[in-house]
């Protein structure tokens, strides 16, 4: 599923996830492949996305995200926000 994780400065992330993490108001929950369209608000917290392919470590990578497993998990922290996810597409709005 397509993931693209905007801030009002700039594009965090846009790639491809298998998994991913949400600090959500009433708590944490993920979402996967062909998960049900919803709309929910963030807290402050951790993004934490399972990744399709790894980001290599080579690349230029945005310095609000950090690795792990090699680059296949990124993490970005958030202080907020909104996502959405529709037909395999999340937008994150964060702050």
């Amino acid at each position: 599923m397509q993931l693209e994780i905007i801030t009002p400065e700039t594009l965090i992330f846009k790639g491809e996830a298998t998994a991913v993490q949400f600090p959500g108001l009433d708590g944490s929950f993920q979402v996967l492949n062909n998960h049900a369209p919803i709309i929910s608000g963030l807290a402050a917290g951790t993004i934490k996305a399972d990744l399709a392919e790894a980001i290599k470590a080579g690349g230029k990578t945005n310095p609000h995200i950090t690795t792990e497993n090699h680059g296949k998990i990124i993490r970005v922290v958030v202080k907020g926000g909104v996502m959405e996810m529709q037909n395999n597409k999340i937008i994150v709005l964060a702050e």
